[in-house]
């Protein structure tokens, strides 16, 4: 279950990672000849923006957050679908800042598929967005949750024959 997430955060990590690179050579060099041709094609950059997402459990919740800034609320969409929760939606460049050379900041469509483990109420997904931070929660469904088992004390009794 653990494993899962940690896969997802490297992942996502490197994936960042990777973005962060080739926009410093894009910066450095200029758009090299395919991605050029692929962004003119398209009519979008050749990176997007990648959320940060982190996750986390309690014994009621398993609880995500995905760090999305300046994207407003009807620009992100949060589904279920099979065992996985999908975040996708965009982040758009400010006006006057579309065709910028010196920008850091990456905009774009961004897409991230999660996989759930079993035991979750993915009926009752509650999502919040508030200061550029998604917060997630997926309740765990009882019949999962940890049930603690009374142990009995004492010695075991014979019984006596008359």
């Amino acid at each position: 279950m653990l494993s899962t997430f940690f896969t997802n955060d490297v992942r996502q990590t490197l994936d960042q990672f990777r973005r962060s690179v080739d926009q410093m050579f894009e910066s450095f060099y200029g758009q090299t000849e395919p991605a050029a041709s692929a962004s003119q094609s398209s009519g979008e950059p050749g990176w997007t923006f990648s959320p940060v997402i982190e996750s986390g459990w309690n014994e009621n919740f398993l609880s995500l957050r995905a760090i999305l800034p300046g994207v407003p609320e009807k620009d992100v969409q949060v589904s279920v679908q099979s065992n996985q929760l999908i975040l996708q939606g965009e982040r758009k460049a400010p006006e006057g800042f579309e065709k910028s050379p010196f920008t850091q900041l990456a905009y774009g469509k961004f897409y991230a598929a999660l996989t759930l483990p079993t035991g979750l109420d993915t009926d009752r997904v509650r999502c919040h967005l508030r200061n550029g931070v998604l917060d997630i929660q997926v309740p765990v469904l009882e019949a999962s949750k940890p049930k603690q088992i009374h142990i009995q004390n004492g010695e075991e009794r014979k019984a006596i024959e008359a």
